[in-house]
């Protein structure tokens, strides 16, 4: 096969009761066009003959494509690692309709041959990084494709939050959290919290309050290049915790100041020529029982 991808990496989700039909036939099917294919470690107990195969952080240096079989929470842990290494990504979807892995496993052969010719749309996503600053110093720093949240750890009690724009004071809410959000992540969790959805490809932050005290604290949509800076007023009850993706950095000290801002790197995702968010948006949330005119 003429592609401009040399050399492949396959990634799946390892817990799915499909992975093991589906990551071997692409397997197979990859090397018979001709094309280097790795796996990542713990993926590779599914192919018969066992692959060349490495780590997911170490994949990065050894592929210019990925393709990632499972679901969106899959591709998200791909994406924050992969960014970095500006490696785009391709998703087959193993479960319910996502809005990343947007290829069914039927059409993957298809599709990703179709892909690998050239026919294909790109899409370059911002990710966050969130880091926390304690006496001046980051003590913690992690990336996020959807959302990072400051939530309070105790049900019972709210936290009071103080988030500032580029230096400059937006407001202070008592809530039970505050989400940070992406557009890509702004049809996850900011969704649920009453925020916008974005267009995937907007250059923008949506801040999205979490069961505010006040109902005059609404969504705001800010563009993608601001810093946004939290601090926490003084509470005897308060307990706070940071999450990236649901990947959670525990113990946040009242003192600590929290700084999201864009990431360095976007990620990369590929998808076919055929490809309509809008379209998914109608099927995920079932926004139309007509049709089109």
């Amino acid at each position: 096969m003429d592609t401009r991808f040399k050399r492949i990496a396959l990634i799946g989700k390892t817990d799915s009761d499909r992975i093991e039909s589906i990551l071997p036939k692409l397997y197979g099917h990859l090397q018979a066009c001709g094309l280097e294919v790795v796996v990542e470690q713990n993926s590779a107990r599914f192919i018969a003959d066992p692959p060349l195969s490495f780590p997911l952080e170490d994949l990065g240096r050894h592929c210019d494509l990925a393709i990632v079989i499972g679901g969106d929470g899959t591709l998200l842990t791909a994406a924050r690692i992969l960014a970095d290494h500006g490696i785009p990504l391709i998703g087959v979807n193993l479960g319910r309709l996502g809005f990343l892995v947007d290829i069914s496993p039927q059409a993957a052969l298809t599709t990703v041959d179709e892909i690998l010719e050239g026919r294909f749309r790109e899409e370059r996503r911002q990710l966050l990084q969130a880091e926390i600053l304690r006496d001046g110093v980051t003590i913690a720093e992690r990336t996020a494709v959807n959302e990072v949240v400051i939530h309070s750890w105790n049900s019972t009690s709210m936290i009071e939050i103080v988030t500032y724009i580029d230096g400059i004071f937006l407001n202070s809410q008592r809530s039970d959290g505050l989400i940070v959000s992406t557009p890509t992540g702004s049809t996850a969790y900011a969704l649920s919290g009453g925020g916008p959805i974005l267009y995937p490809t907007l250059k923008a932050i949506e801040l999205v309050p979490v069961n505010p005290h006040s109902l005059t604290y609404r969504p705001i949509v800010i563009a993608d290049d601001s810093v946004v800076e939290i601090v926490f007023r003084k509470s005897k009850d308060f307990r706070a915790r940071l999450s990236c993706d649901n990947v959670s950095i525990p113990d946040i000290e009242i003192g600590d100041r929290i700084r999201i801002s864009k990431a360095a790197h976007p990620f990369r995702i590929l998808h076919p020529l055929n490809h309509d968010f809008f379209e998914i948006l109608r099927e995920k949330l079932n926004w139309s029982g007509g049709y089109a005119h």
